[in-house]
């Protein structure tokens, strides 16, 4: 017995979707001079972000300085802002797009740290 195409339709929009797997990205690199810096081109910064569904959570770690974390959420376009605690009370300011084409990262304030994620 055959199952009409309609049927056949609803009985897989109702099966559960299986879970997708977390993906993961890293940049590491030395960072770039903002106003008021000159030191940035000797730090250098690892990122790695993890993304789980809308979910983005990452850790990022200067040599030589304590790791940090940021935790953001994608927007319907895949990008990403907020903030990120930092040495001595400051923040800085995090951004980024998560996407099939090209991700990004880019940590903004005493320099500026990132450019294009590579897929783990």
């Amino acid at each position: 017995m055959r199952l009409p195409l309609a049927a056949a339709l609803v009985a897989l929009m109702a099966a559960p979707a299986a879970p997708v797997a977390a993906a993961t990205y890293q940049w590491t690199g030395y960072g770039v001079n903002v106003p008021g810096s000159s030191k940035c081109p000797t730090y250098r910064m690892t990122i790695d972000v993890t993304v789980d569904g809308k979910n983005v959570a990452a850790k990022f770690q200067q040599e030589g300085r304590p790791q940090r974390h940021f935790e953001a959420t994608l927007d319907a376009r895949g990008g990403f802002k907020t903030s990120a605690e930092v040495g001595g009370g400051g923040t800085i300011a995090v951004s980024g797009t998560i996407s099939d084409k090209a991700s990004t990262v880019l940590l903004d304030g005493y320099c500026k740290f990132g450019g294009p994620l590579t897929r783990r």
